[in-house]
């Protein structure tokens, strides 16, 4: 889908959490997506449509994961990101749907 941005697989971003590897976890999903599910590591959430007045709360020296529902938002969150230079940001492909799917069967989905 969005072959020429950098990307991390939920089996990844699972690994990189037990690792307990230091990179932040963007969230850009609406507040009600929240609401339903949410991965239980430290992420912030911005709104995709906030993203760009809020890129003070980011460091761009850190490597950045941008996730949402199935990965169409953050793909393009991830490609802003780059072309503001937070050279450090990935898209995690399928969003929270396929962690749900893949990584935590016990999730709620919308």
């Amino acid at each position: 889908m969005h072959k020429d941005l950098p990307s991390r697989s939920v089996q990844e971003l699972e690994s990189m959490i037990d690792q307990q590897q230091d990179f932040t976890l963007l969230d850009v999903r609406e507040d009600w997506e929240l609401e339903i599910c949410k991965l239980s590591y430290n992420l912030i959430h911005i709104p995709m449509n906030q993203v760009p007045n809020n890129l003070d709360k980011l460091d761009k020296d850190k490597l950045i994961i941008v996730m949402c529902g199935s990965g169409g938002r953050s793909a393009k969150i991830t490609k802003f990101l780059l072309q503001n230079g937070f050279t450090h940001s990935f898209n995690l492909t399928g969003g929270i749907l396929q962690w749900a799917k893949e990584i935590e069967p016990s999730l709620p989905t919308y």
